[in-house]
């Protein structure tokens, strides 16, 4: 009767402990707290340390790409001994957590691959200037932890008109010869960088800063050269221009100096002669603009050049110093010779040349 108990345990105890410990002379297999996977999915091995021969017995299905789950540890044990995997200790685990590895690629790196994949080409600019859209709202794609390779494009096809696109990706596998595909599909435009008006603005304004914001448009939309917010600043409109409109260089302006209608200050100047008088402007001019002006007392029209805040030269005057704020018909010479007030009332009354000027001024000497 004591042999047969005995013969029993015997049996019992061969059967609590995997035969692969046994013959491996391993230590008992210990079931994990929590585990990572990259395939699809969970093996013996997976679970549990000193798995032994029974590493690579299948046993559960991976969770999502990229996703975490749990599993009761009861659960675990039941689906182990189905397997003929006995003996695991569990210490004072309540549930397995199995992590799936993946390779997540973001909505921005798809954006930057289709737009690279264009660059140049298609009559498109730069990547950093191609703004793509993708069909259907494309998220993150998530793919196995194994393919490691570069997106690498294979077929490309555009439409210039449209803007629309069709291009498929392969991406190596490292445990495999057959590379991922990647088919995507949507629309990439060139755009720039613009200054954009936040308010409606009159010719006369000058643009401040709470007026230019900076916005990326279609280049279809910005005919010519776009005008940077730096660039705009300061400047005066050449036209009347609604809010949201997008600055060009050519919309673009110094600031008039000299209003029409304005009463100016006429600068007759040569070396070592500076002469004055009032006038009113005909045309409106930034400095260095060619403008027509009155002047009041002759009622001459003359032409000159804006060289400062009201004040207009007359076009072949030197101009080699800024003409400082004059006093209405005086001249830079102290004493003035009865021949330097011919010549200065023959200025005042009519333009003359360059020449008629050397030689008046000649004959004061």
């Amino acid at each position: 009767m004591m042999r047969k108990t005995i013969t029993a345990l015997a049996a019992l105890l061969a059967l609590s402990v995997p035969a692969y410990a046994a013959e491996d002379g391993i230590a008992p297999p210990m079931l994990r707290a929590s585990i990572t996977v990259t395939s699809d999915v969970v093996r013996v091995g997976d679970l549990i340390d000193n798995a032994g021969s029974a590493a690579q017995i299948p046993v559960y299905r991976s969770p999502d790409l990229g996703t975490t789950g749990a599993l009761p540890v009861a659960q675990v044990l039941s689906v182990l001994r189905a397997k003929q995997v006995i003996g695991v200790m569990t210490g004072d685990l309540k549930e397995v957590t199995v992590t799936r590895l993946a390779r997540t690629i973001t909505n921005k790196d798809l954006e930057l691959a289709v737009a690279s994949a264009l660059e140049r080409r298609f009559g498109l600019g730069d990547a950093a200037n191609i703004t793509v859209t993708f069909d259907r709202g494309v998220s993150d794609v998530r793919l196995d932890a194994s393919n490691t390779g570069a997106l690498q494009a294979i077929a490309t096809r555009y439409d210039a008109r449209s803007g629309r696109f069709d291009l498929s990706f392969e991406i190596n596998n490292e445990n495999s010869l057959a590379p991922a595909r990647l088919r995507l599909t949507g629309t990439a435009i060139e755009s720039v960088e613009v200054a954009v008006l936040t308010r409606d603005i009159d010719r006369t304004e000058l643009l401040k800063s709470s007026d230019v914001a900076l916005e990326r448009r279609p280049k279809a939309d910005v005919p010519g050269e776009a005008a940077s917010r730096e660039r705009a600043v300061g400047m005066q409109l050449r036209h009347p221009m609604r809010a949201g409109t997008p600055i060009r260089v050519a919309d673009i302006a110094k600031p008039d100096l000299v209003q029409r209608d304005q009463n100016v200050t006429i600068i007759y100047q040569v070396p070592g002669l500076y002469l004055t008088t009032r006038g009113k402007a005909v045309d409106s001019g930034s400095e260095g603009d060619t403008v027509s002006v009155l002047n009041v007392q002759s009622k001459r029209t003359l032409q000159g050049v804006v060289t400062g805040r009201g004040q207009v030269t007359i076009q072949g005057a030197s101009q080699s110093a800024p003409a400082a704020p004059a006093v209405e018909q005086t001249s830079s010479r102290r004493e003035e010779t009865p021949a330097a007030a011919a010549l200065a009332q023959s200025l005042i009354q009519a333009p003359v040349s360059p020449t008629q000027i050397a030689q008046a001024q000649a004959k004061s000497e």
